[in-house]
């Protein structure tokens, strides 16, 4: 009777809610309670669908970025394949690949990677290189630093930025953190002397580069002067340098060549269409001061094949260069404007792109002036091998030569430096 009474009065105090059909237990049955008659029926429970959602949910399509990452993340840990059947199948990745793509999102936030193992430094380098984490603005150089500071020539060997000026302006801070570089290829960019990546070729981080190629720079004596200072004067900076390319630059004279007089370890030099005045006595003092002997066929080093992009960041390299074609691209809302100035005989303005060709018209005019080192192991030798000489003039030249490296050792002994040499060493 107590147990009724209890019963009734919950079913009349809460009559106004839908609670939905109550199973009590009583000596070991399970007992429904109709609340409409109000009495106990033995009946078996029935089974509710299930529902994982109340009747007032309501779903709205959120389309943003954070959804979009936390599904990727959700579903980053799974490989999904297709069995013979056409049926989805699915298997977890290993716990090295979920760390490394973990690291690699957050590899901006890296303090150090001295003393890591290059495979796995490889290997996260390849998995933030595949995010493009590297031509992100800010964080893009801050991870880039990580790497080139620690693996240095690992990261980049060889810099081809041949005829790509736009990618030197949009990525100037990226491209002055690469260390270690041997080769790198400037042609045809239009530098001039004052750009802040010539005088950044003086520094310590570069001083390992042996094969600098600046073919049609726009670059004249007081550019040399200020790149060759510290080799002059401190013995660093490009003191390592093997093979050099200054042709197609009109401005540099027979003052600046003499600034090249520094770089003992020279094999290979292009002068080729530049402003020349006598040109018999630079071609005397070469061979007398360097050793550097004219060429009368083209050399191999300077027809530009074999200057690559090579390292790491190869494939960082190839996405500069397309983020700024995808930033050269028209926009369609310009193309209406374009056209109205055309129709009001308004000139557009077109910026011209930079050009380079491997004849320029100086270079007919002045002639073949390429220079290498005889007789040098690993010497660059001309595409065509010309008629030998005989030994005794070679022993004949070996004795003119050390005469006059004694006459210049003896002079330079007495020489005292300039106050422009003095100014640009302050800059260092």
């Amino acid at each position: 009777q107590s147990w009724s009474r209890g019963m009734s009065y919950c079913l009349h105090s809460e009559s106004h809610l839908d609670t939905g059909p109550i199973y009590v237990r009583e000596n070991g049955k399970l007992h429904v309670v109709n609340r409409g008659t109000g009495g106990v029926q033995n009946v078996t429970p029935k089974a509710r669908p299930f529902s994982l959602f109340s009747r007032t949910f309501s779903v709205e399509l959120c389309m943003n970025r954070e959804d979009d990452r936390a599904r990727r993340q959700r579903t980053d840990h799974f490989i999904f394949t297709y069995t013979k059947e056409g049926n989805l199948r699915y298997s977890a990745k290993s716990l090295f690949s979920l760390v490394l793509g973990y690291i690699s999102d957050n590899v901006d936030h890296i303090d150090s990677l001295i003393g890591f193992p290059e495979q796995i430094a490889e290997k996260l380098f390849s998995a933030a290189e595949a995010r493009q984490k590297f031509t992100e603005p800010v964080t893009g150089l801050r991870a880039l630093q990580k790497f080139t500071e620690a693996y240095g020539s690992l990261v980049l060997c060889s810099l081809c930025l041949r005829n790509r000026y736009l990618v030197i302006s949009e990525k100037l801070e990226e491209i002055k953190s690469f260390r270690e570089l041997t080769c790198l290829d400037l042609s045809c960019c239009k530098l001039g002397d004052e750009h802040e990546l010539l005088e950044h070729l003086t520094k310590e981080a570069l001083s390992s580069v042996k094969r600098l190629l600046l073919k049609d720079n726009s670059l004249s004596d007081a550019g040399l002067r200020r790149m060759t200072a510290p080799v002059r004067v401190l013995k660093k900076g490009l003191d390592n340098l093997l093979v050099l390319d200054l042709s197609c630059n009109p401005k540099i004279t027979d003052v600046g060549i003499g600034y090249l007089l520094s770089f003992k370890k020279l094999n290979c030099l292009d002068i080729s269409g530049t402003g020349l005045k006598d040109v018999d006595a630079v071609v005397k003092r070469l061979q007398m001061q360097i050793g550097l002997v004219h060429s009368k066929v083209p050399l191999k080093e300077f027809d530009h094949s074999n200057c690559k992009t090579e390292g790491w960041a190869e494939q960082t390299v190839l996405q500069w260069e397309q983020a700024v074609l995808e930033a050269m691209k028209p926009q369609d809302n310009l193309r209406s404007r374009v056209t109205a100035l055309h129709f009001y005989g308004k000139t557009h303005r077109i910026e011209e792109v930079v050009k380079c060709t491997l004849v320029e018209p100086e270079t007919k005019a002045s002639g073949n002036l390429q220079f290498y080192k005889e007789n040098v192991e690993n010497c660059h030798l001309p595409l065509k091998k010309e008629v030998a000489g005989s030994h005794e003039l070679k022993n004949n030249k070996k004795r003119a030569l050390a005469e006059q490296e004694r006459e210049r050792t003896s002079k330079q002994k007495h020489l005292c430096l300039t106050v422009e040499d003095w100014d640009l060493l302050n800059t260092y």
